[in-house]
């Protein structure tokens, strides 16, 4: 196994850290676009695994409404 398979081996608690880091970003963008009602972004930050990037790209670029926590 090379090193960047071992990393995200399911053995290795850096693994659950990634996968913890990736469902919160997901949540939080899925409800933000959900909520403003942009339908295609829903379908692609729920299809596309980025762990996180891409939605932290939505969050920070194209959410209709910018505040965070409202």
């Amino acid at each position: 196994m090379d090193t960047f398979s071992q990393l995200l081996h399911f053995k290795n608690p850096f693994f659950y850290l990634i996968l913890v880091w990736s469902f919160i970003w997901k949540g939080i963008a899925l409800w933000h676009s959900a909520r403003n009602k942009q339908l295609a972004w829903f379908v692609a930050l729920l299809v596309v695994n980025t762990i996180g990037i891409l939605e932290i790209i939505y969050l920070i670029f194209f959410r209709k409404d910018k505040k965070l926590y409202t």
